[in-house]
């Protein structure tokens, strides 16, 4: 790998509301571009039917992710319906040091605080068609209860107002449209002069001699 593709990895900041499909959309994205690396979040919650240790997330006690908010070890860490999520800062440098776009999944908070460490980043969020289509997803996981349903619901509104903040929007409505929208976009980010300007260097001196 040459130093021109190191110094170009990016981070791509993914966020939505739950159910509205960022998860299924991101395996989707890794299947065309399998190049994208994504940082595995901490969390202090329980895994889920089918979730591994180290893939989807680390799952660690509380005891461990307080010890690693006080060693400054979070790029970002929020309490989400009282569990705690954060991103680990060795695990997103050590990826872009390797020059891989780096996809983090977070809430618009954590958003925030990233594109503040990391002011180059690019931020997606991802919408549902509707609020009956997202109420239906999130049924039809079978996992929660109406009370944590009705939950998710009310803060989904106000993951929602923030929208605006992001640099890209993608309404998840038919899938595979919405799958391509993203692989459009890391395209673009690809394309875009700041990037070529690093990984096209040599090309663009030889042109201009």
């Amino acid at each position: 790998m040459t130093t021109q593709s190191r110094v170009a990895g990016q981070v791509l900041i993914v966020s939505a509301a739950s159910g509205a499909g960022k998860s299924s959309l991101l395996s989707a994205l890794r299947e065309r571009m399998p190049e994208l690396a994504v940082a595995v979040s901490h969390t202090t919650r329980a895994p889920r039917p089918g979730e591994e240790n180290g893939r989807h997330y680390h799952f660690v006690e509380m005891a461990s992710f307080e010890a690693m908010i006080a060693a400054d070890a979070f790029i970002e860490h929020a309490e989400v319906f009282g569990n705690r999520y954060g991103t680990a800062r060795s695990s997103v440098e050590s990826l872009l040091a390797e020059g891989r776009d780096v996809i983090v999944e977070i809430d618009w908070q954590g958003a925030r605080r990233v594109r503040e460490v990391l002011p180059g980043s690019a931020s997606i969020y991802i919408a549902p068609p509707s609020r009956d289509a997202l109420e239906q997803r999130l049924r039809a996981r079978g996992q929660d209860s109406d009370a944590v349903i009705a939950g998710r619901m009310a803060q989904a509104r106000s993951e929602l107002i923030h929208w605006h903040e992001y640099d890209y929007l993608v309404v998840n409505d038919d899938f595979e449209v919405a799958a391509e929208d993203l692989v459009a976009i890391v395209r673009a980010q690809r394309l875009s002069r700041e990037r070529q300007a690093v990984t096209q260097s040599e090309l663009l001196e030889s042109l201009l001699a």
